[in-house]
């Protein structure tokens, strides 16, 4: 065996290690493994002045020892691309997990690949239609762009994910890819029983690096998914629906590594690489000329923290943030989204339409009043509103249980079968709300329904 081919285990500080090389030390990103077992993986993330390498281990740290060989493979993260990982459960490094045999491809990449050039990306100014009629109408999604979904545990997140996944899939014959960071595995279980009994899964990679794993592992999942959805986009020309959950835990586990390497942490103690480690991830999920990547992505808010640092760095990235709210979900009304919270950079005629944008805005007028009239109503009672200001609290009332709607992917837990509803039906059921046609009706009667065609046949 070649010497500059071998080197030393020096140190080893639970996941980082620190390897010897008498000759050429080996570039960044480098795999090696250990020379008595090819199953340990050790990726080279640093330098120090001496003839050493600091590594990342993504196996157990506990095979290792002071002394132990191990070998250069002069090469990245290599992971299997195309067509036949549809339907597939693969881990980091593109290895199946779901019992199905081995994935044949003929072509592989590494995970480690540049962005786009700015000349290359192509921005799009189509509205993709998701059938969630709360987000179509507040939140609207840009094929191509960026949607963040924010909130603390147990708000429905993944819930909108799953739900995003089978309605482009069912109604628009799209194909997806999901990188799950850092979630529990029994989660996983339940997406992954529920895309197979809606017939989902085969149009869809799943890239996991779950709780259990080692923070290397976990840092470096959406970056396996991503190659996946850039071989997409770029050789075989499809648009891709990109999700990420959970985005903050790619965050953690970044830190969980700078601690371990023991550098100066910068702001509520997160690395100080912060800003680059998310630009370097988030800056290859773009459209090209070929096709696009349209990224939505779960941001767990720790202690519903808003203000935290990771969570900030993230916002920028993002054209639409849909914020899940544990006050809405208390209330029943799911998805759980805080309406007057959440935020979008695409209203405007140009790109709903004149009719969505003139609806939207009054929405928004009538319901930023309805918090404040909510305050009174809670301490005083409907009773004490003035007349004008009554019409105006009913009609949020009703606007809000409208917004309410079944989710294919938990007919299972509901017992009640799933609604996908246009964007313009939405738009013309608000107008009619907000217009005054359904005054005389009870709140009640607008919870959970797919269009107002639904309560105006029923009557009152």
């Amino acid at each position: 065996m070649p010497e500059e081919s071998t080197g030393t285990i020096t140190g080893i500080l639970e996941d980082v290690v620190e390897v010897l090389f008498a000759k050429d030390k080996p570039s960044r990103h480098e795999l090696l493994t250990l020379a008595e077992d090819n199953t340990v993986k050790l990726e080279v993330y640093g330098s120090t002045p001496q003839d050493r390498v600091t590594c990342l281990s993504y196996t157990d740290p506990s095979k290792l020892y002071r002394g132990a060989k191990v070998i250069r493979q002069f090469e990245t993260i290599t992971v299997p691309v195309g067509s036949a990982l549809l339907g597939r459960i693969v881990d980091v490094f593109g290895q199946p997990h779901d019992g199905k045999g081995e994935i044949k491809v003929k072509k592989s990449r590494s995970i480690y690949q540049n962005p786009p050039n700015f000349q290359s990306i192509v921005e799009s100014r189509e509205i993709l239609e998701t059938g969630i009629k709360i987000i179509d109408f507040f939140t609207p999604f840009l094929k191509g762009g960026k949607i963040g979904l924010l909130g603390g545990a147990g708000v429905g997140k993944t819930v909108i994910l799953s739900e995003f996944m089978h309605n482009i899939t069912v109604f628009h014959k799209g194909i997806s890819v999901f990188a799950g960071i850092g979630e529990r595995i029994r989660e996983a279980h339940e997406m992954i029983e529920n895309l197979t009994e809606t017939n989902v899964l085969p149009n869809v990679t799943l890239v996991f690096g779950q709780m259990n794993e080692r923070p290397a592992v976990r840092f470096r999942t959406g970056y396996t998914a991503a190659t996946i959805a850039e071989y997409f986009r770029d050789e075989e020309g499809k648009d891709v629906l990109f999700f990420v959950d959970n985005a903050y835990r790619f965050i953690q586990a970044g830190n969980e590594l700078s601690i371990l390497m023991n550098t100066i942490p910068s702001e509520d103690g997160y690395q100080a690489t912060l800003s680059s480690d998310i630009g370097v991830f988030q800056e290859r999920l773009v459209s090209s000329g070929n096709g696009s990547i349209t990224s939505v992505e779960a941001i767990y808010v720790p202690a519903d923290d808003f203000s935290d640092a990771g969570v900030q760095t993230l916002l920028p990235y993002f054209d639409s943030q849909v914020v899940l709210s544990r006050e809405v979900a208390e209330e029943g009304r799911r998805p759980a989204v805080d309406i007057t919270a959440s935020t979008s950079g695409l209203i405007t005629p140009s790109l709903i339409g004149k009719r969505h944008y003139e609806t939207y805005l009054e929405s928004e007028r009538i319901l930023s009043r309805y918090q404040y009239l909510d305050r009174i109503v809670s301490i005083a009672g409907e009773n004490e509103l003035s007349g004008d200001d009554r019409v105006l609290y009913r009609r949020a009332k009703l606007l809000l249980n409208y917004m309410t709607q079944d989710f294919f992917m938990v007919t299972n837990q509901t017992g009640r079968p799933g609604k996908y509803v246009k964007r313009q039906d939405v738009v013309e059921d608000v107008a009619d709300i907000i217009g005054g046609k359904l005054d005389g009706f009870g709140y009640e009667k607008l919870l959970y329904i797919s269009t107002l065609k639904e309560v105006l046949k029923s009557g009152r």
